[in-house]
């Protein structure tokens, strides 16, 4: 349980609150490269940390994500003509470049020097694994970018379902944490089976355990934790155990245990403090990762059948998600398809902002526990001057990765020799020192 005063510093990101000024001090995604690919194509409007942004790519094909209303008398520039490298306001004509600068004043008298007196909210960008990242940070103080987890190399095989959720970032960071729901909440998607390790179909993924109630292990880091849900296994049983390793990489970020076939992995970016863009992920090798329509249709999250054109779901408490009772009653467990939009119903009813001080936690929720305290005294640290978890110096390591194997008892899932998963070993990324981001 949390106080109130706890629940809110944990929760809400907007204006000074601390939990989004430590989030600020991280490279955020604003949105898919996909959503602006086009030079000189539609702006977009996006809304970050409470922020309402426009974003658009220029002639040249760099992308700018500026304060979505115009200096000059504030109206939205998300409607504003993108062309010959910049974005030009429809009221007055004032242009603004991708960097901020106001390059054109067509309103003012030509011999006005007030271009040079006026400078237009900007961040720094950069594109990476299919998002646009922008550092929100302070500008004078932008740290280099560096590769996410789940988008080492730009070889990587990335595929992204972008969903807009209403409710707070941190229910659905504490679902994607969840090991033990997975048991109920997916149990008609996630499998129990005699296979070796998780693996992945058409339809289904499946695993090789029954055991519904998971030992709960955590190993902390300057970047978050990880952690190992133990069960029992299928076969041999007496001499081995199954662990799925998941890894909480703050603020928001989650490597989930892979497939046979490719890994996984979240990212949750507050919107506000009662709206998150849920970016669900499939990585990995190009030979057996799944292409992005294909990863979208598995998950549910297809923009058109699941997902209007602004990625907000067709299925919501006012349609009861769509739930289907007939195929409850069949064998179902949720009547819900789609593995997101069965956690999405959760996330979504426990209010804008979950009430943390009503729940009652149990065993199976040590991770959630841990989340919780973490982050609460990384938020106090900043407050005090500390640098936000898990940057600089204090990132995640580039072998730390998820997992899941059967391992024998004696093994210590902490020294468990995990890779991501690939077509062999041997080609599985490793971050280089010395990449390249541009």
């Amino acid at each position: 349980m949390l106080t109130t005063e706890e629940n809110d510093l944990l929760c809400r990101v907007e204006g000074d609150a601390p939990m989004g000024q430590l989030m600020r001090r991280h490279w955020t995604p604003v949105c898919l490269s996909e959503e602006v690919s086009e030079p000189d194509g539609t702006p977009i409007k996006a809304r970050v940390f409470g922020e309402d942004l426009v974003v658009f790519r220029d002639t040249e094909g760099r992308v700018g994500v500026m304060d979505e209303f115009c200096p000059h008398r504030r109206v939205s520039l998300v409607y504003g003509r993108n062309e010959e490298c910049g974005l030009r306001c429809l009221y007055h004509g004032w242009k603004m470049d991708v960097e901020g600068t106001v390059i054109e004043m067509v309103s003012e008298p030509s011999a006005s020097a007030m271009t040079e007196k006026v400078k237009h909210k900007a961040y720094k960008v950069q594109e990476w694994g299919g998002c646009v990242w922008a550092y929100m940070g302070p500008q004078d103080n932008v740290p280099e970018f560096v590769p996410p987890p789940w988008a080492p190399t730009r070889d990587t095989k990335v595929s992204i379902a972008k969903i807009l959720i209403p409710c707070n970032w941190a229910q659905i960071l504490e679902g994607a944490i969840d090991s033990a729901h997975s048991d109920s909440l997916h149990s008609s998607d996630f499998l129990p089976a005699r296979v070796g390790g998780a693996e992945a179909t058409g339809k289904n993924w499946l695993r090789p355990s029954t055991d519904k109630a998971p030992r709960m292990q955590v190993q902390w880091g300057t970047y978050g934790f990880r952690y190992a849900a133990i069960r029992r296994p299928i076969t041999k049983a007496s001499e081995n155990n199954y662990v799925r390793s998941t890894v909480f990489v703050a603020p928001a970020t989650v490597l989930i245990p892979p497939n046979n076939l490719y890994n996984v992995a979240n990212i949750n970016v507050p919107m506000d403090d009662t709206n998150t863009a849920f970016y669900f992920i499939s990585w990995g090798d190009p030979a057996k990762a799944p292409d992005t329509e294909t990863w979208r249709k598995f998950l549910g999250a297809q923009v058109g059948v699941d997902l209007d054109p602004e990625y907000h779901p067709f299925r919501h408490m006012g349609n009861r998600f769509k739930q289907d009772r007939q195929a409850m009653k069949a064998g179902n467990f949720t009547g819900i398809t789609g593995f997101p939009n069965q956690d999405i119903a959760m996330w979504v009813t426990m209010g804008p902002i979950a009430n943390r001080s009503d729940d009652r936690l149990g065993a199976s929720d040590f991770a959630i526990v841990e989340f919780r305290r973490q982050m609460l005294e990384a938020v106090k640290a900043f407050k005090e001057g500390q640098p936000a978890i898990g940057t600089g110096d204090l990132r995640i390591p580039s072998e730390i990765c998820s997992f899941q194997a059967i391992i024998p008892k004696t093994t210590d899932w902490r020294d468990f020799g995990a890779r991501p998963v690939w077509t062999t070993d041997a080609n599985a990324p490793q971050l280089d020192s010395n990449y390249q981001t541009t």
